[in-house]
């Protein structure tokens, strides 16, 4: 079997963890199938000196984007690049050079991917005109409103729109990875590398960038009071009206609170929280559906799953079946 030719751009202030976490993933699966499968890894940039990321760190390239000309790659993956200013104002860089050579590289590619901030290269680079993509949540706004053109969807961790993949903020970088080697190898292989990085086989591509505590963020202390009393009662018979009664205000005061204060109704709130419970016993233990679901406060596995289907895109087995911990 051919192994697989994976080119990495490297460019000044790229993010570290984008340029080192996918040849992690890239490399384990190299433990679980014969010498003749898998990737040959290569870092590329203009030039073989030493390339400071963001963190500091130096990473010396393997060649250079010309010393590629010719060459049939597989995979062209491109990470990404930030700028935060004094008013903590996040910015994704584009270097016009790197744009460039990206364009030319993904030419000769089967297939091309970004981490984080790296979409914006992709979109610069024309390789987006038209498709569905994501970015990092802090730069969404800037990726949409550069190129209107992109359908940028700003929650999922991934996505595939045809031969283009983008992944979402930093870390995604490994669902993103995953995600690869399992189209490529299929989804066995991909859970026995997630299994030497210990972490799930994947996020699908779908599920949001935030849980519901990361993604609902409270401006006032009544409203911080009223979330932390959401994550503490909403395994049990929490409604809207024992809520609103408990921080004595009507329904109708508790609802618009929570419209103009966390862009939700406190129902969606409830059962969003709900959800991240469900996702952490059904990952975690071999409960029930029965069982998860009371305990949760959906009451029925009916209930939990058609929250499921809202929120989640899959039923809660197929959520345990893709993410779960246990052996």
């Amino acid at each position: 079997m051919t192994r697989r030719l994976i080119v990495i751009a490297l460019f000044e202030g790229v993010d570290l963890l984008d340029v080192t976490g996918p040849p992690e993933v890239f490399s384990l699966l190299q433990r679980e199938t014969d010498d003749s499968a898998g990737y040959d890894v290569v870092l590329a940039a203009t030039a073989t000196d030493p390339v400071p990321t963001s963190a500091g760190v130096r990473v010396v390239p393997d060649t250079t984007f010309y010393e590629l000309c010719g060459r049939a790659i597989d995979t062209l993956l491109v990470p990404g690049s930030v700028e935060v200013d004094d008013l903590r104002t996040v910015t994704a860089v584009v270097d016009s050079v790197i744009v460039e050579w990206v364009r030319d590289l993904a030419g000769r590619s089967r297939r091309v991917a970004s981490v984080c901030a790296g979409a914006h290269i992709l979109a610069a680079a024309g390789l987006l005109d038209g498709k569905r993509a994501t970015t990092h949540w802090s730069t969404a706004h800037q990726l949409a409103a550069e190129h209107p053109t992109i359908a940028v969807d700003s929650n999922p961790i991934y996505i595939r729109d045809g031969d283009v993949w983008t992944g979402a903020g930093i870390s995604s970088c490994i669902d993103l990875s995953l995600a690869l080697v399992a189209d490529d190898f299929g989804e066995v292989l991909a859970q026995k590398v997630a299994r030497q990085l210990v972490v799930y086989l994947k996020r699908s591509g779908g599920q949001n960038q935030f849980s519901a505590a990361l993604k609902h963020i409270a401006p006032t202390k009544r409203v911080e009071d009223m979330r932390l009393y959401v994550a503490e009662h909403a395994a049990n018979a929490l409604t809207v009206s024992s809520m609103a009664q408990h921080f004595h205000l009507s329904d109708r005061q508790l609802t618009r609170i929570f419209k103009a204060d966390l862009g939700t109704t406190p129902a969606a709130y409830i059962e969003s929280v709900r959800v991240e419970i469900a996702k952490q016993r059904l990952a975690s233990t071999d409960e029930t559906l029965v069982r998860i679901a009371d305990a949760s406060g959906f009451g029925t596995a009916d209930t939990m799953a058609r929250a499921f289907r809202r929120s989640v895109g899959i039923t809660p087995g197929a959520y345990r079946q893709r993410f779960s911990l246990r052996p």
